[in-house]
């Protein structure tokens, strides 16, 4: 790659000039240039876990279907325990699920039922077993103080019939799935998973398994990339390593293009790295290349090739993972969900001073645990260069210090985000 002679350029370690896009800023303006996708499939009921809700689920029937108990026990009219005339009632008869109590359940009577049985016409009330007393006589009585209702599951409590039980957007979970199945449901029809085609840049890279020579490295960003992206449940198209060659990187540029529905790339987007490929960039879309507020992972490249939605990543290990997190994972939840993402923060009690100056977001890698007292607390890791990334392999969460933060005292609260919740899965 040949450089050329570049004037001096603001850097990371330089104070953050007014002009610098700010992180919610660049979040707000790729979910206005992304596109959620509306392409729907059938699937098998068990084949949908993870997946997309595409159309809303409306019950064809209640849950529970019929009115019954919610104990082993007996079923009697509640209105008999106001009685101070009846002590013990007579057991006429049983009722489990499947085989109910065929007849009526009248004044100082009860019934032997089992749990999910349905409920003896004219009882209202169930008072369970371990509250009675059945003698040689077939009489029962019953300790402790009863209300009228008690123990009683009635149809449609969980689920009334003709209600919208799951909305579109939403991701699948096993309940869901649980949900659907009592419904009677034996498909779902979900969105088409989103299409990301990823590549790393560089002459300097290598495979695994290939010889170093002096100046080489092996290439880290694209196992990461694989990782992060095989959480969010997408279709991976994994293009390896392109070269710093013009031809190369259009024709990589274009093929991801007509494949995916994103396209990511790492490396090739920091101020005076291969200038022709932001031309490329440029001829085949539009390109917005950023200097964001941010530490690590300050440029950012985003915009559209042709109908493809394009970011090209920072070089460095861990910008690549931050940025990918902060900007990338947002933008696919969107595209597949059609619903703006919604980060997990908790406020844990940090355990060292941590140096910062004002007008910069700074996510410091950290491992929160929680104490004997059962508060959350926080450390760093140590090291926060943006090329260790055994900082994030030894870390569980980023302790967010927003722009407005100007360093942190231990014993602060701070907002933490665990790596536990970066997953669409």
């Amino acid at each position: 790659m040949t450089l050329q002679a570049t004037n001096p350029q603001t850097s990371c370690a330089d104070p953050e000039p007014s002009s610098t896009l700010r992180v919610a800023a660049a979040r707000e303006a790729i979910q206005s240039g992304i596109k959620p996708i509306l392409t729907t499939e059938r699937l098998a009921l068990r084949d949908a876990l993870g997946r997309v809700l595409a159309q809303p689920i409306i019950s064809p029937l209640d849950v529970p279907g019929h009115t019954n108990s919610a104990m082993d026990g007996y079923a009697l009219k509640g209105s008999d325990l106001q009685s101070s005339s009846i002590t013990s009632f007579k057991l006429i008869g049983t009722s489990v699920a499947g085989q109910p109590f065929p007849g009526h359940c009248q004044s100082g009577e009860c019934i032997r039922i089992m749990t999910g049985a349905p409920m003896p016409e004219g009882a209202d009330t169930v008072i369970m077993q371990e509250q009675a007393k059945l003698d040689e006589t077939q009489m029962v009585s019953f300790t402790s103080q009863h209300k009228q209702g008690q123990n009683v599951r009635h149809a449609g409590e969980d689920i009334a019939k003709g209600s919208r039980v799951l909305e579109p957007g939403r991701r699948l979970t096993a309940a869901d799935l649980g949900v659907m199945a009592s419904l009677g449901f034996g498909e779902v029809s979900v969105r088409r998973r989103p299409r990301v085609a990823f590549f790393s840049t560089g002459d300097e890279l290598r495979g695994i398994g290939e010889s170093l020579r002096e100046g080489d490295v092996y290439d880290s960003n694209r196992y990461s990339l694989y990782g992060m992206l095989k959480n969010c449940g997408v279709h991976l198209l994994d293009m390896g390593v392109i070269k710093d060659d013009p031809e190369a990187l259009r024709q990589a540029f274009q093929a991801a293009a007509e494949e995916a529905d994103m396209v990511i790339s790492s490396g090739g987007v920091s101020v005076g790295e291969a200038d022709y490929t932001k031309k490329i960039l440029q001829q085949l879309g539009e390109i917005h290349f950023w200097k964001i507020a941010m530490k690590p992972g300050r440029p950012l490249a985003f915009g559209e090739l042709g109908q493809t939605r394009f970011f090209g990543l920072p070089g460095n290990p861990v910008a690549v993972m931050v940025t990918f997190y902060q900007f990338v994972l947002p933008a696919i939840h969107y595209m597949a969900t059609g619903k703006p993402y919604q980060p997990f923060i908790l406020t844990a009690v940090c355990h060292d001073a941590l140096r910062k100056r004002p007008g910069r977001y700074e996510f410091i890698r950290g491992v929160f645990s929680t104490g004997d007292d059962g508060q959350l607390s926080v450390e760093s890791v140590g090291q926060q260069g943006s090329g260790i990334l055994t900082s994030m392999s030894r870390g569980n969460c980023f302790i967010l210090l927003p722009e407005s933060c100007a360093g942190v005292s231990e014993g602060d609260r701070v907002e933490i985000q665990p790596f536990a919740s970066l997953s669409l899965e």
